[in-house]
C-alpha cells in the first residue's frame, strides 16, 4: 500500500497540467463556499419568486395610473378651495379642512418617493425577465460543485488506471467545453449584465428604511381620503352641488374617493413583498457582480479543457523512474 501513494503522486507532479486539472476541480467546489452561495442563492429564487406577481407591465402601469389618480384629486384643492372659502382662499379653507390640507402640502413628497419608486420598478422590468429567465438561483452552487467533483473524480480514475488515461482525458476536455458552453447556453452573457443593472437599480428602493417610509404612506393618503369623502365632498353639497356636478366639477375628488380601497388593496401587496425580500436583496447583492458570473464558467472550462489536452498519458516508466529514486532515498536515509 505504501509503494502506491509516491506513484500515484509521482504520476501527478511529473506532469504539471494535471496539477492545473486538480487545482481547477477544488477550485470549483471551494468556489460556491467562499462566496456563501449555498446560503445566498435560495434567497435569491425567493425574491425573483416574490416578486413576479408584481413585476408586469400591466401591473406596474395600473400602479403608475392610481398615484396619477390621487395627484389629480390634490391638484384640484385650491379650485375646491376658492369654491368653498370665496376671496378667503387657502388660509380659510386650510382652517376649515385641515386634514386635506396638510395632505395636500405632503402629497408632493410621497408622489415623487412613490412614483420613483415604481417607476425604476417599471424601467427595470425587462431586466427583471432576465434574470427570472435564468436557471434557479438555487441550482447555481451545484453548477460549480458537480463538475468540480466530477474532474476530481475523473483524475483520480486517470490515476489509478493510466490505461484508462487517454479516454478520462477527453472526458475532461469535454467536461471543459460544456463549462464554456453554459453560459451561451442559457443566455447568460446577455442575462447576467441585465440583472447586474436591476441589481444597481433596485438598491435605493430595497432598504429597510425606504420601504417603511413607504409603508407609512399609506396611512397619510387614507387621511387625506377621509378628508375628501367626510369633508370636502359633504361640504360642496352644502354649497348647493349635486353629485352629477361634483362628478363634472371635481373628477380627481371623485376617483380618489371611489378608487381608494382599491388602490389601498392593489398596492400594499407589492410594498409587502419589497419589504419581506429587503433580506434577500441583501444576500444576492453580497454575491459577486452578476455580470461575472459567465465567466466563471467560462475560464476555468478553458483552462480545464487546456490542461487536460496537455496532459498526456501517464508514463508508467518515468513514474518508477520517480518511484525507485524516492526507494534509494528512503533506505539510504534508514541506513543513516
Amino acid at each position: 500500500m505504501r509503494a502506491v501513494a509516491p506513484r500515484r503522486w509521482a504520476l501527478v507532479a511529473a506532469c504539471p497540467p494535471r496539477w492545473v486539472v486538480a487545482v481547477l476541480g477544488v477550485a470549483l467546489i471551494a468556489m460556491p463556499l467562499a462566496f456563501g452561495m449555498f446560503a445566498r442563492a435560495p434567497e435569491g429564487t425567493t425574491m425573483i419568486s416574490s416578486f413576479r406577481p408584481y413585476m408586469t407591465a400591466a401591473r406596474l402601469g395600473g400602479y403608475q395610473l392610481e398615484l396619477r389618480e390621487i395627484d389629480d384629486a390634490v391638484k384640484e384643492g385650491p379650485a375646491v378651495a376658492t369654491r368653498l372659502s370665496g376671496s378667503a382662499g387657502e388660509a380659510r379653507f386650510a382652517a376649515s379642512f385641515p386634514d386635506f390640507a396638510q395632505f395636500e402640502s405632503q402629497w408632493g413628497g410621497i408622489y415623487r418617493d412613490m412614483g420613483g419608486m415604481v417607476d425604476t420598478i417599471r424601467a427595470n422590468l425587462g431586466n427583471y425577465d432576465a434574470v427570472a429567465a435564468l436557471p434557479s438561483f438555487t441550482l447555481f452552487p451545484w453548477f460549480f460543485v458537480i463538475p468540480g467533483a466530477l474532474v476530481l473524480g475523473l483524475l483520480a480514475l486517470g490515476l489509478a488506471r493510466p490505461s484508462r488515461w487517454r479516454a478520462v482525458r477527453w472526458l475532461l476536455v469535454a467536461l471543459g467545453v460544456g463549462l464554456v458552453l453554459a453560459p451561451a447556453v442559457f443566455q447568460m452573457f446577455s442575462r447576467a449584465p441585465d440583472g447586474g443593472r436591476m441589481m444597481t437599480a433596485f438598491r435605493p428602493i430595497e432598504t429597510r428604511a425606504r420601504v417603511e417610509r413607504i409603508q407609512g404612506y399609506f396611512g397619510e393618503i387614507a387621511i387625506g381620503q377621509g378628508a375628501v369623502q367626510l369633508e370636502l365632498i359633504p361640504a360642496l353639497r352644502r354649497a348647493g352641488l349635486t353629485d352629477a356636478q361634483i362628478s363634472a366639477s371635481y373628477p380627481g375628488l371623485e376617483s380618489f374617493d371611489g378608487q381608494w380601497i382599491h388602490i389601498l388593496n392593489d398596492m400594499t401587496p407589492m410594498i409587502g413583498a419589497m419589504s419581506d425580500n429587503v433580506a434577500n436583496y441583501e444576500a444576492v447583492a453580497a454575491l459577486p457582480p452578476f455580470p461575472l458570473f459567465p465567466w466563471f464558467f467560462v475560464l476555468p472550462g478553458l483552462l480545464l479543457a487546456g490542461a487536460a489536452l496537455l496532459a498526456g498519458p501517464p508514463s508508467a516508466r518515468r513514474a518508477n523512474r520517480r518511484t525507485s529514486t524516492e526507494k534509494s532515498t528512503s533506505l539510504t536515509e534508514g541506513v543513516t
